[in-house]
Order: C-alpha cells, then sequence, then structure tokens
C-alpha cells in the first residue's frame, strides 16, 4: 500500500448533522483495518443511515441501553454489535454526542490485504465483504472494537486522492420491516454495478 495516496477522514467528516448524506458521502471511502500488524481494506460500497431520535429502525429509537450507549459518543468512533449472536456489524457513529446517529457499512469491494481477508473467512474467495457480516469476519472487526476511534490505527477510513466520484444508486433498506413506514426510508445507498454490493433491486426514483 502506497500510504501517500490515502488521506485518514478528519473527526470534523463525523461529527457532521446529516447522516443521510455522510452515508452517500461514505461511497468510494476505503475502510482499513490493522490487526496483529496486518494490513486489510477494501472501498466501501454500500451503506444504510440510522438517525437515533426520529428513525424507528434505529437500535437507538426511544431507548437508550448499555448496547447503545456507545452511539450517544461523539461522532467518529465504531459501534460495533453482534446479530443473530453470530454476526458482528460494523457501524460508523456520527454527529455530536447525546444524538446517537449511525451509518451501517454494508459492503466493501476487497482491495488490501486480500489474502488475509480469504483466510479470515474460511478460505472463501469470492464474495468475502459483499455483506456487512462478511466484511466484518473479512477485516478482522468483532464487538471487541466496539468504541474504537477511527482517528486511530486499529480501523480508520482514508479517501484515496485521486479516487473519482462514483455513480450512486438510492434505495430502501434491509431487514427494518419492524420499522413499519420507516423501513420506506431512501436510506441506503451503494454503487451501481459494483459486483460487492450485497443486493442490488431497482432503486428509488
Amino acid at each position: 500500500m502506497n500510504t501517500s495516496d490515502y488521506v485518514k477522514i478528519p473527526k470534523s467528516f463525523y461529527e457532521r448533522e446529516d447522516v443521510v448524506k455522510i452515508a452517500r458521502e461514505l461511497l468510494g471511502k476505503y475502510l482499513f483495518t490493522s490487526i496483529d500488524g496486518i494490513l486489510t481494506g477494501g472501498k466501501i460500497v454500500e451503506t444504510e443511515a440510522y438517525n437515533g431520535r426520529t428513525d424507528k429502525a434505529s437500535h437507538a429509537y426511544k431507548k437508550r441501553t448499555n448496547r447503545t450507549e456507545v452511539m450517544y459518543q461523539n461522532g467518529g468512533i465504531a459501534y460495533v454489535y453482534l446479530c443473530y449472536g453470530i454476526h458482528h456489524l460494523f457501524n460508523i457513529v456520527t454527529n455530536r454526542s447525546g444524538l446517537a446517529d449511525a451509518v451501517l457499512v454494508r459492503a466493501v469491494e476487497p482491495i488490501f490485504g486480500i489474502d488475509r481477508m480469504v483466510e479470515r473467512y474460511g478460505g472463501v474467495r469470492t464474495k468475502v465483504s459483499n455483506g456487512p457480516g462478511k466484511l466484518s469476519k473479512a477485516l478482522g472487526i468483532n464487538t471487541g472494537l466496539n468504541g474504537t476511534d477511527l482517528s486511530g490505527d486499529k480501523i480508520f477510513i482514508a479517501t484515496h486522492i485521486k479516487e473519482k466520484s462514483p455513480k450512486i444508486a438510492v434505495d430502501t433498506r434491509i431487514g427494518v420491516d419492524y420499522a413499519e413506514e420507516d423501513a420506506l426510508l431512501p436510506w441506503r445507498f451503494y454503487v451501481e454495478e459494483n459486483g460487492w454490493v450485497s443486493k442490488q433491486r431497482t432503486p428509488v426514483k
């Protein structure tokens, strides 16, 4: 990896108020982990936004628990939770403390340390990171990294100095039918025609 081509995203990027805008702007950025001295990472190609105060799909909606406490911190840290007792899902806390907004990273296109990512995923090379649980396993992310500062070196997000803006599709989120009318919010974003997106449907117009 030529580190001179990548610039870590500043804390101010995550501390902005509009979680939907942040989720969209994360597409094309690069998610990296450095676990046991091994750097792995990939291009973010799919995200979902969650608003802690108004969104029935958010874990923080009308409740503050031990699990969601990290969401109430200042933006720019990791929120990692266990889904169905199996999958570790990586989220980025955004906005100011007390507001509990977050972006779920749903898929990345593997770029760096691919052999290590495949090894973590059990030797399966095909579609190793085209879903939130898959990418966490491939990048070595688990609940032990919950609350990690994204301005550090363990988990961080960077932009490539020559990266072009991707063509973005807008859709409803996945797996949030319980959220009633909020399940229809167009808060999922993905890079069009990218083979690493978890699910491509007819985009919302």
